[in-house]
């Protein structure tokens, strides 16, 4: 698999230029050390899940996790649960703590004698959407007057991605809670014809007054290249509820358009090309961007560069390569640039196999 994606690469690089996706200059990341931490676990209840992107609301981080399974009743660690399904709920959300091992699980159910996770984007059947629903989200992320927003696909099922869109998060009784979903169908952007903003990443940019939404390309372009692009809009923070308010990048050639998603789709109006779900994070210590991601089809933990979140991005450099669980998959690059503010470290999780795994890295120059 591994040399079909590099057969491809090689492929678009041959197409010729205007290519903003091509990776440009060099990474400043040459000198690390990478520690293995260990497992994610909730100390408060007891589950399998994967994702785990992590966003701050009002001064607290938390993490949204996708597919979250239930453990066995009564189970209280992961790794002795037996066989089978025990229950699922499609998306969670948690808090995080100063230890990235432990998180403690939010909005749980009456489940005795372990508690276990609820739905945080809630399906709504008046939009002909069940519980089987998927509404994969990525990081939470501050609006303005203490509320939040989470973008989210809406994901029917295996062969049926409805489209992206945003939902309105506030604390209820301490916990943040989906107050309200946009979109006359729950969702903005149809993904048959729009790329899916939000479902590769979300950033609340520290350094400007926007939020940024990284999506795939339109489920209707089928080929592999095609459809490896990724597209990216942003919106000011507090106009994040309102969709005539968003900017489209549409390249470096005509760069940001408002009001007008992508209808041209390819390397002149994407901004990156083949890369799974991950995180952005603002380095102090390099002072630059940089994106945590994970090799597609692979395990390789991967962080690029730029100076700018419209690119262009430097070559990705691995800093850890993780082994599958089982012969699972291994994805979505998660940062919790909130354990260390200087940036002399970042602390990165990942999917494996429904576990979410830990690793710290250690920069000099």
């Amino acid at each position: 698999m591994e040399k079909q994606l590099s057969d491809w690469a090689k492929q678009r690089r041959q197409t010729g230029g205007g290519d903003n996706t091509q990776p440009v200059g060099t990474n400043p990341i040459s000198k690390f050390q990478t520690e293995y931490l260990g497992q994610q676990d909730a100390n408060n209840s007891c589950s399998h899940r994967d994702l785990g992107f992590t966003g701050e609301l009002q001064g607290r981080w938390y993490a949204i996790f996708g597919d979250t399974l239930w453990c066995s009743p009564g189970v209280t660690d992961p790794g002795s649960d037996p066989a089978g399904f025990h229950g699922l709920v499609r998306d969670a959300i948690s808090l995080m703590t100063d230890d990235p091992l432990v998180v403690r699980d939010l909005h749980l159910n009456d489940d005795s004698p372990v508690r276990h996770q609820l739905q945080f984007v809630p399906f709504d059947a008046d939009w002909d959407e069940k519980n089987t629903f998927g509404f994969g989200g990525t990081s939470l992320v501050e609006t303005s007057g203490g509320a939040g927003a989470v973008y989210y696909l809406v994901n029917q099922d295996d062969n049926t991605l409805r489209g992206a869109g945003v939902a309105k998060v506030e604390l209820v009784n301490g916990e943040p809670t989906v107050t309200k979903r946009y979109g006359s169908n729950g969702y903005w952007w149809p993904a048959p014809s729009t790329p899916r903003y939000g479902d590769v990443a979300t950033f609340r940019d520290p350094h400007s007054d926007y939020i940024y939404v990284w999506g795939g390309a339109p489920t209707s372009i089928t080929d592999f290249t095609g459809a490896q692009y990724v597209y990216l809009a942003r919106v000011n923070a507090a106009d994040a509820y309102d969709l005539s308010k968003y900017e489209y990048w549409w390249g470096q050639g005509d760069g940001w358009k408002l009001g007008q998603p992508h209808t041209v789709f390819g390397p002149t109006t994407a901004t990156v090309w083949l890369t799974g779900q991950g995180q952005f994070v603002w380095s102090d210590f390099f002072s630059c961007y940089i994106f945590v991601h994970l090799s597609p089809g692979g395990s390789d933990v991967l962080l690029r560069t730029a100076t700018a979140l419209e690119g262009p991005w430097t070559p990705d450099v691995k800093v850890f390569t993780a082994t599958p669980i089982d012969g699972g998959l291994t994805y979505a690059g998660v940062a919790h640039p909130y354990l260390d503010t200087t940036g002399k470290t970042l602390t990165i999780s990942y999917t494996n196999n429904n576990h979410i795994q830990v690793i710290r890295v250690t920069f000099s120059t």
